[in-house]
């Protein structure tokens, strides 16, 4: 007969929960641990998962150290149903926005879930550069990523991330929860016996560029010229074969068959003096790539007594990513005291300090200065090595080897000379003091702190192809935010009812400053200095501050620990919204049911059945000063400008309104989960900018309008199919969807549709009624009722005026699996996510199409008098349809079918697999490390973004996405970075 032990389970949780839980342990081996689990819920208020009627996904430390990123929060990728992290690929700092639940608002910066670290909220405000991806021309620079704060968090410190989803779970963080929160607690001293405990952490780990596109390699420089005798040539300059034909960036010349021509000669870097022989450099993109590097060291020390509990630790990683001379330093400092001053007053402090150093970034997008554009514009005859001297004979930071365009830059003087540095101070802190008046009744007062302190520099030197005679800038940016919570908390017990109550409140204050100096134009070269400046302009500061003010509260209330309710209220005060509206209360309602015990349903097979459902009502704000007309800093020393944005003096909050339903099952002796939660998201009184008649003096305004619906459905299962003595088997899986609907938009559209954003003048998120956020317009091919390619008379393909829809950027459906092996001492485990749907268009295929460098564009190389005939059909003058006849010049046809404004040539279904990560772990005997006079020593080797599987996408990774300033516009790609695949090394010893 099975034997059970059933134990009492005390928790305190800072004064403001203490829960009874009944915890109860099979004695047969093959059981699994049956605890109801404990999880950090707003305000950092620790329930159990049992008593919530929403859903709140925990993520153990493990998980974000075992294989080590830049940005802790991508090892969340793939393991949270609805979860969805996305990054620029932009290079090594990796900032990320993280969405839970798809998109609910039609501002693409206002979707991102909040993150709180140990209760309080980080502000999570990005500063980019002020330059758009797309700049090729314009004369301007790109942007950089410079990483978002908390990205600088380190993954050593996490103890646990519970992931909060919908707005019910965020409620009681107000706007900012209003997407869901990422509640993050770190870790504190808990040494046993009071003994001094040591932990050292060594990580070790290369990347490679995961996947490269489809290049050619078959045919070199030109255009389809021929010479006198009718031959197709190659010239460097005008020789005796014929004209120049080698200052053209596509690569619809001669194939490569031995033969020889006069081509550039780095030795007089100009014309050989003979001809050489013609040949393709295969690797003339991939070698200037290396294999980045990352050592990261980690030392913990923690104590523990009765009273007091101590840690502190510290981490040094030094990176070095993949394109040359980039990379970052980054330093990181932790202490946390937790304090029993006496029976009834407990306090815990906490402070992080982060220092992360970089003398050079790299740019993303395209322009001239972003190593993507070279890439784009390289030949495949020609040599990467003939750039390495980066500077002409004798023209030392003068003027650059840069032989077949002026307009392309080195990519080495890019590499070394075109530096974007970064010197940032991150602090984090807070101080919380629970003091008991008496057994049930407590407050809890906390005070916060976030400060960033960042210097940024920017250096272009000499002959760079939009800064003639160089150019630097200095950004200065502060930015300061402070919390403070009182909350008074009461709790008891009515029998078989528990109550649970707290009120309070929140002074919220955010101080931002930018400084920008910039000098056009240096008077000696390679000084980069304001003071060295031909023109120097500065920007006066122009603040940014906010203040928000807030009252709450929570009731609790269970019976028989079976039923369970949870009451919420908030009212903000927002400094930035007219004082008519700046108040504004919202609440919520959450409430679990568990059946099991309800209708008495246990047994040895079936263990557990929840119903949960919810509903909240959560407002918004919106950004300072958008009521009253203010001046913007201008480009004129010490001047300021009329803002063309005409503001709105009676804008309203933003309101969402969320329900959702869900029931959670465990089966065999706990060691079956499963999950479901169906759910959906009203927004409305969206706080958007639209267009407006110029003759007003402005080209937009504010105002409040539009509806969004957002309903998904996620499922979760855990299991664990075989658990002996020496070898256990544990697989988690996800799988979520989501779908939007736009029910409404402002009348004076007219049916018309609203453009939220657009990239490069081409790509356009348009909002229509009945349509969805992400969707994505432009311009697509013209085709006849059975679906073929209209050609024009001219054997190019038919044009429109009209913007079509193309697709969306948003996937489908998206999953994760997780797989954990462990025999004896030996563990492993791998990860694999995906996604089905969702589209991406790439300016860098269009490019590259358009000059030949892609695969795509070998059919018809070898045609009589290198023309091409497009398949499709023309129209006739009497609309019938005939086939089309028409032969155009090879480059001309490829230049035109895959050119920019074409969405539909240069869009790709985002679908894929990846397997994310793999483990294998060595756990040291147990003899051996006491001979070691360790307690603990393992070594890990681990890999990640190892392999991927894609529906032939012909560029570098379909999780695109493009840096506009400080904006990550999913579905769009202009000039992406390749993405690394990481494999390392860690060793993990405790003493």
């Amino acid at each position: 007969m099975r034997k059970e032990t059933q134990k009492l389970l005390l928790l305190s949780v800072l004064g403001l929960v203490s829960v009874n839980m009944a915890a109860q342990q099979q004695v047969k081996k093959d059981t699994i641990k049956n605890i109801d689990e404990v999880v950090v819920t707003a305000l950092g208020i620790k329930r159990q998962d049992k008593s919530l009627g929403y859903v709140a996904e925990k993520v153990n430390g493990e998980e974000f150290t075992k294989t080590q990123n830049n940005n802790w929060a991508q090892a969340l990728e793939g393991k949270v149903a609805g979860l969805k992290i996305q990054t620029a690929g932009a290079g090594p700092l990796g900032s990320a926005k993280i969405t839970l639940r798809g998109s609910a608002s039609m501002n693409m910066d206002n979707n991102q879930a909040l993150i709180v670290v140990d209760g309080v909220p980080l502000g999570g405000t990005n500063t980019g550069t002020g330059n758009a991806a797309y700049g090729a021309g314009t004369g301007g620079d790109l942007p950089v990523d410079f990483g978002n704060n908390f990205n600088s968090i380190n993954p050593d410190d996490i103890e646990s991330v519970t992931v909060l989803k919908g707005a019910t779970a965020g409620a009681l963080y107000g706007s900012r929860g209003m997407h869901g929160a990422i509640m993050i607690t770190t870790k504190s001293g808990k040494s046993k016996n009071g003994k001094v405990s040591v932990t050292f952490n060594s990580n070790t780990s290369f990347d490679s560029v995961l996947h490269w596109p489809d290049y050619q390699y078959e045919y070199g420089q030109g255009t389809l010229q021929k010479n006198t005798a009718g031959q197709y040539y190659y010239s460097y300059g005008a020789s005796p074969d014929g004209v120049n034909t080698g200052s053209t960036s596509s690569a619809f010349g001669p194939k490569f068959n031995g033969q020889s021509y006069f081509q550039y000669d780095p030795t007089v870097e100009g014309q050989s003096l003979q001809r050489q022989e013609w040949k393709p450099y295969k690797n003339n993109i991939k070698d200037f790539w290396e294999v980045g590097t990352t050592f990261a060291n980690n030392l913990s020390i923690e104590s523990s007594t009765e009273k007091t509990a101590f840690r502190a630790s510290l981490n040094y990683t030094k990176n070095n990513w993949m394109m040359p001379n980039t990379g970052f330093d980054r330093f990181n400092g932790a202490l946390s005291i937790d304090h029993h001053a006496s029976d009834k007053l407990h306090i815990v402090t906490k402070f992080a300090y982060n220092s992360t150093e970089s003398d050079n970034l790299p740019a993303t997008g395209y322009n001239n200065q972003s190593i993507s554009y070279f890439m784009i514009f390289q030949n495949p005859n020609v040599d990467l090595n003939w750039y390495k001297p980066i500077w002409k004979n004798g023209q030392n930071q003068i003027d650059q080897i840069h032989p077949f365009s002026s307009f392309i830059d080195n990519p080495y003087l890019i590499a070394y000379e075109m530096l974007n540095g970064v010197n940032k101070k991150f602090i984090t802190g807070n101080v919380t003091a629970t003091y008991k008046f008496a057994k049930n009744f407590d407050v809890m007062l906390r005070s916060g702190l976030e400060i960033t302190d960042e210097e940024r520099t920017t250096k272009r030197p000499y002959s760079s192809a939009n800064y003639l005679q160089g150019y630097y800038r200095e950004q200065h940016i502060n930015n300061s935010e402070f919390n403070t919570d009182i909350l008074f908390s009461y709790k008891n017990n009515f029998g078989k009812f528990g109550f649970n109550a707290s009120a309070g409140g929140n002074l919220r204050y955010n101080e931002y400053t930018l400084n920008d100096y910039r000098a056009t134009g240096l008077k000696i070269p390679g000084l980069y200095e304001l003071t060295n400046g031909i023109s120097l302009l500065t920007r006066v500061p122009q603040p940014r501050d906010k203040e928000m003010n807030s009252l709450y509260g929570l009731a609790s209330l269970n019976y028989d620990n079976v039923w369970f309710l949870d009451l919420t209220a908030r009212n903000d005060w927002s400094s930035a919204l007219p004082k008519a509206d700046r108040s504004y209360f919202y609440p919520s309602a959450a409430t679990s049911f568990i059946l099991s015990d309800i209708f008495n349903l246990k047994s040895n097979n079936f263990n557990f059945w929840k119903l949960r459902a919810s509903w909240s009502m959560v407002g918004s704000d919106t950004d300072p000063y958008n009521l009253l007309q203010t001046y913007n800093t201008s480009d004129f020393n010490n001047s300021a400008e009329v803002a063309s944005i005409y503001f709105n003096p009676n804008l309203k909050p933003e309101m969402n309104t969320n329900i959702e339903a869900g029931m959670d099952f465990s089966f065999i002796k706990n060691r079956l989960t499963y999950g479901v939660t169906l759910y959906q998201n009203n927004t409305k009184n969206q706080i958007i900018t639209v267009p407006t008649l110029i003759e007003s003096g402005y080209s937009t305004r504010i105002i409040n309008a539009g509806e969004i619906r957002n309903r998904g459905i996620e499922m979760t299962l855990g299991a664990y199919p075989v658990k002996t003595q020496n070898f256990s088997w544990n697989v988690n899986a996800n799988w979520s969807m989501n779908r939007n609907k736009i029910l409404s938009l402002p009348g004076e559209f007219n049916g018309e549709p609203y453009t939220m954003s657009s990239v490069g003048g081409v790509v356009f998120f348009n909002a229509v009624v009945g349509g969805s956020l992400g969707d994505m317009y432009g311009a697509k091919l013209q085709r006849s009722p059975d679906g073929q390619v209209i050609y024009g008379s001219d054997g190019l393909t038919a044009k429109s005026t009209k913007i079509e829809y193309v697709g969306n950027a948003y996937a489908k459906w998206r999953g994760g699996l997780q797989n954990t092996f462990k025999y004896k001492n030996i563990s492993f485990s791998f990860s694999l996510d995906g996604q089905y749907g969702g589209m991406v268009y790439s300016q860098s295929h269009h490019k590259m199409s358009e000059q030949g460098k892609l695969e795509n564009t070998l059919p018809g190389r070898d045609n009589p008098n290198g023309t091409f005939v497009g398949a499709g059909v023309v129209q006739n003058a009497d609309g019938s349809f005939s086939a089309n006849t028409k032969a155009v010049a090879l480059h001309t046809y490829y230049g035109d079918y895959y050119r920019r404004a074409n969405i539909e040539t240069n869009s790709f279904d985002a679908s894929f697999i990846k397997l994310r990560e793999a483990t294998i772990t060595y756990d040291f005997p147990k003899d051996i490390v006491r001979n070691l006079k360790m307690s603990n020593l393992s070594l890990s080797i681990y890999g990640r973004n190892l392999l991927m599987w894609t529906k032939n996408f012909p560029l570098f990774d379909p999780e695109a996405a493009t840096l506009n300033d400080s904006s990550i516009t999913p579905g769009v790609e202009v000039g992406q970075l390749p993405t690394a695949r990481t494999v390392g090394i860690q060793l993990n010893a405790k003493f």
